[in-house]
């Protein structure tokens, strides 16, 4: 016994040495010394022209015939009003007539490109909620200081930024050395077809490669994230991918004073439930293990420690992750059941019944293989599964954090931005850069602009806004990422 004390206590020793010498060698990811980003003169016209933006309702709908094309029409002719330099030096091309995409011809031919992506469309206004609104969401007021309306945030605010940086470049004199597109979508809030989808099948037909896409998704988190306090700047290296499948059940019908054992109504529920029961395993390995090597050496010595030594650690790290709804959504695809149909008579037994049930699918795994695995959850031959199509879209595949290109971003990040803590992550929305995954392997999202908890609820939610000091920031963001990319 006191033998296998001994081997006992040795081992939890040596573990220990290790784990230790693991949290030690667990060292920093994020670039120092870089100097700060000069500054960049914007004047009160710049702040002027994105509230002029705002008073345009570009809406977009998913059923096209309410869309307010007059509104993309007039967006349009403001751009060329507004940014002369922009309209007259760099080609412009029109796609499915909204979709714009500008180059900005570089004098090296063999650098490859750079890609600076935005959508101009806006979510609609939730009727009766246009009270709520401080000031009313399409006037583009500034007040106090705060630029306030629909788009804002999401996503106007990049589209102007991304101009006002290449008009203010080309008043300088200003010429790049590798070429730079510009490409802003007028239907990102309906998946992004007509602009996005477009214009990539044109960079693949024309076989542009491209040095990096960025396009918005993280932001600057300014309260930090659970475990660390300290404002960190969320570069998406990836986004989960869509499904919604139909589940079927056709009965014989009948009256219902003489119900069978299971209805179609109740053979859909189970299937539901059992879906439920029996969610999809979590991994870290979807962009959460990036996450955690440029955040955990950031954080405390307990934490560096969990991190540091994920092998071991990795049920524990899961299991607090999963507590929470946005955690859970980050570890694994998740099931969301969010339609039902059935039944049309309190006395009468439905022939069918269908639930629509939504997964956002984990990088890793595919429409295929969740559709899969969904079967063999229900196991029930009378349920059909069948794949909406319409709005699927696989999950991106992940961009190096490691590439020189992702690099250039960081240290252009930290120089606008010193205090932040810089880390790739996954996106667990949809943007139009899905795309370009599929023809670059360095596609990033990140919008340079400043949120926190309280500020998320106002992108698609009500009295969306931005400090006019945040806006003239992103601006010089962009004049900085142009100017570090022509190497």
């Amino acid at each position: 016994m006191k033998k296998f004390l001994r081997w006992f206590l040795l081992g939890l020793f040596l573990l220990a040495v290790i784990l230790v010498i693991n949290t030690f060698r667990f060292s920093s990811r994020q670039l120092t010394g870089v100097a700060p980003a000069p500054p960049v003169a914007v004047g009160d016209s710049a702040v002027d022209r994105f509230a002029q933006a705002l008073r345009y309702r570009t809406v977009s709908f998913t059923d096209y015939s309410l869309t307010d094309t007059t509104q993309f029409e007039a967006f349009g002719a403001f751009l060329k009003r507004s940014f002369p330099l922009m309209h007259s030096r760099l080609k412009l091309e029109t796609f499915n007539r909204y979709g714009l995409l500008y180059e900005w011809k570089g004098r090296n031919p063999a650098l490859k490109p750079i890609l600076l992506m935005a959508h101009y469309d806006v979510v609609p206004v939730i009727q009766g909620t246009e009270r709520m609104w401080p000031r009313p969401p399409f006037a583009g007021r500034v007040d106090g200081g705060i630029i306030y309306g629909r788009g804002t945030r999401d996503d106007k605010g990049c589209v102007m930024a991304i101009s006002e940086a290449v008009e203010w470049l080309l008043k300088g004199g200003f010429q790049p050395e590798r070429t730079v597109y510009l490409a802003f979508g007028q239907d990102e809030e309906t998946l992004g077809k007509r602009g996005a989808e477009a214009i990539a099948k044109a960079f693949k037909q024309r076989n542009i490669d491209l040095e990096y896409v960025l396009d918005e998704g993280g932001t600057v988190k300014t309260d930090g994230i659970p475990g660390l306090k300290k404002p960190v700047a969320l570069v998406g290296i990836s986004e989960k991918g869509y499904v919604s499948l139909e589940l079927t059940v056709v009965a014989s019908g009948g009256h219902s004073s003489m119900p069978p054992p299971q209805t179609s109504i109740g053979m859909v529920a189970e299937a539901v439930d059992r879906l439920q029961k029996n969610p999809f395993p979590a991994r870290l390995d979807a962009g959460l293990a990036q996450m955690f090597a440029y955040t955990g050496p950031e954080m405390s010595f307990g934490q560096r420690l969990v991190f540091a030594n994920d092998w071991l650690f990795a049920p524990l790290v899961k299991r607090i992750i999963g507590q929470t709804n946005s955690g859970n959504a980050l570890i694994r695809t998740t099931t969301a059941p969010t339609i039902f149909k059935a039944g049309a008579k309190d006395n009468v037994l439905p022939i069918d019944a269908t639930a629509t049930v939504n997964f956002r699918i984990l990088p890793g795994e595919s429409i295929a293989s969740v559709t899969k695995r969904v079967k063999e959850v229900i196991d029930n031959e009378q349920v059909k599964v069948t794949v909406m199509s319409a709005s699927s879209t696989e999950p991106s595949p992940l961009s190096d954090p490691d590439d020189p290109a992702f690099t250039k971003l960081h240290r252009t990040i930290k120089s606008v931005f010193p205090e932040v803590v810089v880390t790739p992550f996954l996106v667990l929305g949809g943007t139009d850069s899905k795309y370009f995954a599929r023809i670059c392997p360095n596609v990033y999202r990140f919008s340079p602009m400043l949120t926190d908890e309280a500020s998320i609820p106002t992108i698609h939610g009500t009295n969306e806004r931005m400090p006019v000091d945040d806006y003239r920031n992103m601006i010089r963001f962009y004049v900085t990422l142009i100017r570090n990319s022509q190497n």
